[in-house]
């Protein structure tokens, strides 16, 4: 009859006193750069936690018990769900790892739990670039990363010093940059960010919209932020030369404009462009702004393969830019565009609310009887450049017949402001009109010949139709405040404007340093991770391989295995190098079976296995008798045959 004995798990291993510092300055170093970007609540609960872990641990105190930490995760939980509407998504994720890192800290007893930490940590730092993937995060993320590994290291190595065990982790991480480089050049690039989700498509974004009230531009261009760069193939044209365009606004309910429907499949084969100049040919390398418009240089002559360009003139995408691509693409400044337009569209550019601006309707009315559609057009910019109108980043609230009161009253508004006013005039004076927004100008980066576009530079003008001459730019700012047109926004405003920081006067110490900074992340952002299916392609063809996944699987597994191969010969180049009997040691150790901690020396060693296995010890004495000659004697290298012979005596078992 046989036995059934239940056997007894040994207990887990506990944490030793010195292990968690390293886990405290992984959970800082992985969710601290989230504290730009997280709401503040969510903050200041992972700071708590990680505070009142560090003061236990010092105090030398328990932790919590483990049923208080089940409503402290609930509750964060529902902070979560509240905040975000959702479990799901970028934001949300992000916010419940960061979340479980805080509360994980206070559980931390086994070293199951430090694992934990551990991969938790691993899982942060690839959000990092969630939010930024410019060169200063590069950087964090790879320290970040040498301190996990590090943490990994002093988890399984035992007591080691905090030098030893940097040093160890830093080698580690350059023994795995070969592979890495092999999985950046040849893995197969996918378009899109992989971490994409649908939820994340309503995520905001700064940019342009596709309405337009008094006052959103001029809040808009208070961003410094870049929105695109461009890179001519030749000299650059003239800055008022450069409108890149954006969502066009027909639809005017007295307030608000608006962008129309999309136009019927068959009308777009109706849109004619006759260019009147020589292309101009550039690179536009376009950040994300979760919208389909390309912005491109007006008039839009080659497109990308899988762009196009709707009735309206704006190019557009056939999905949201959700991550930063570059687009080649030529323009003709001098063109033509629609000169046989369709009632429809011209009844609807003709269109205004009733009951808004009746003195407005009345000085177009009075414009109309005596001047033709030139004439009224230059009658209304001679209005603006000779009357008393200010160009302001401040102009006053505007009242229900917001045009009356700019026109009459105020005087004083944005790109926005004139811009529409024009567009009401020519719909009264029975021009069609119709808003444009994009924006214009931009600066040449002198370090790396960018033309570099930012939030700033965001501009509203107008367009009407004339027969024989199609739709025709026309920019009342420029009759205004020429300066934005020609120079920039900085030269167009007075004093004490809100300017975006790098334009105030008194920062121009500041900008030099910022265009080289900014064209070193633009070279990081062009070389690095600008590295797209097409540059792919690009490098097979030099190496004069054929494109497509399966050269690329066969690149990507030659490689790898060639990789392996010669770190293994390597590592083994490295272990023939170590001391004879350090290698003999260590041979007997893996024959017995015996394992033995870097930290643990061999008497202790001995002494553990007298208790654990004195049979074991028996057998071993010879050896770890020899073996403490040969390191410490004076006459140490003459035991080392004994050390030899005494290895090979022992028996090929496995006792632990």
């Amino acid at each position: 009859m046989k036995r059934w004995f239940k056997r007894t798990a040994p207990p887990p291993p506990t944490l030793a006193r010195s292990e968690p510092p390293w886990l405290f300055a992984v959970a800082l170093a992985t969710t601290l750069p989230h504290v730009l970007t997280q709401p503040f609540w969510l903050s200041a609960w992972a700071a708590l936690c990680w505070a009142w872990a560090v003061l236990l641990w010092r105090g030398d105190r328990r932790l919590p018990v483990r049923w208080l930490l089940l409503p402290l995760a609930l509750a964060g939980a529902l902070a979560v769900r509240l905040e975000f509407g959702s479990f799901f998504g970028r934001e949300p994720g992000v916010a419940v790892l960061v979340l479980f890192m805080a509360l994980k800290l206070l559980e931390m007893r086994q070293r199951r739990d430090a694992v934990v930490v551990i991969m938790l940590g691993y899982f942060l730092l690839l959000t990092h670039y969630f939010a930024a993937q410019d060169i200063p995060t590069a950087l964090w993320m790879l320290f970040t990363l040498w301190l996990i590994t590090a943490a990994l290291l002093r988890l399984h190595a035992g007591v080691l010093a905090v030098r030893p065990l940097l040093a160890q982790s830093a080698r580690l991480l350059a023994q795995a940059m070969p592979l890495m480089l092999i999985f950046y050049l040849f893995f197969p690039r996918i378009p899109g960010p992989l971490w994409g989700m649908p939820q994340d498509a309503f995520s905001a974004r700064t940019g342009l919209s596709e309405s337009m009230a008094p006052g959103s531009i001029g809040q808009l261009v208070q961003n410094g932020a870049i929105a695109f760069r461009a890179r001519f193939a030749t000299a650059p044209p003239a800055q008022n030369r450069l409108y890149w365009r954006g969502p066009v606004l027909e639809i005017f309910d007295g307030r608000r404009w608006q962008s129309a429907p999309p136009a019927p499949a068959q009308a777009e084969s109706e849109t004619t462009i006759e260019a009147l100049s020589a292309p101009v040919h550039y690179e536009l390398t376009l950040e994300a702004h979760g919208q389909r418009w390309l912005l491109a240089l007006d008039a839009p002559q080659r497109l990308p393969a899988d762009a196009r360009t709707d009735t309206r003139l704006t190019t557009l995408l056939p999905r949201a830019l959700e991550s930063r691509h570059r687009f080649r693409l030529s323009a003709a400044l001098d063109y033509r565009f629609n000169r046989e337009e369709t009632q429809a569209v011209r009844a609807a550019n003709l269109a205004l609310p009733a009951g808004f601006n009746p003195r407005t309707l009345a000085l177009a009315a009075e414009w109309r009887a005596r001047n033709s559609p030139e004439e009224i057009i230059a009658t209304a910019l001679a209005h603006f450049r000779n009357e008393a109108f200010y160009y302001t980043l401040q102009p006053p609230q505007l009242g229900h017949h917001s045009v009356d009161d700019f026109l009459f009253s105020t005087r004083r508004g944005f790109c926005e402001h004139y811009a529409a006013a024009f567009v009401v005039l020519m719909r009264a004076a029975g021009i069609p009109a119709r808003v444009v927004t994009g924006y214009q100008g931009g600066e040449i980066n002198p370090h790396d010949g960018f033309l570099v576009v930012r939030q700033s530079d965001a501009h509203a003008w107008a367009e009407v139709w004339l027969a024989e001459h199609g739709w025709v730019r026309i920019d009342p700012t420029a009759a205004v405040a020429p300066q934005r047109i020609e120079q920039g926004l900085a030269n167009a405003l007075s004093a004490g404007e809100p300017l975006p920081f790098f334009m105030r006067a008194g920062n121009d110490w500041l900008r030099p340093l910022l265009r080289r900074w900014e064209a070193l992340n633009n070279a990081w952002q062009q070389e690095v991770l600008g590295y797209d299916s097409l540059r792919q392609r690009d490098l097979l063809e030099k190496l004069g391989l054929p494109g497509g996944w399966q050269t690329l699987a066969w690149l990507l597994g030659s490689l790898s295995l060639l990789s392996l191969g010669l770190l293994t010969l390597l590592l083994l180049h490295q272990r023939h190098k170590l001391p004879p009997e350090i290698r003999i040691w260590q041979d007997a150790l893996r024959r017995t079976g015996v394992h033995c901690a870097p930290s643990e020396s061999p008497l202790a060693l001995a002494e553990r296995l007298q208790k654990e296995h004195p049979e074991l010890a028996r057998q071993l004495h010879p050896v770890i008798s020899a073996f403490l000659h040969v390191r410490y004697a004076p006459d140490g290298s003459e035991h080392l045959a004994a050390l030899r012979a005494a290895a090979a005596a022992l028996p090929r078992r496995s006792f632990l």
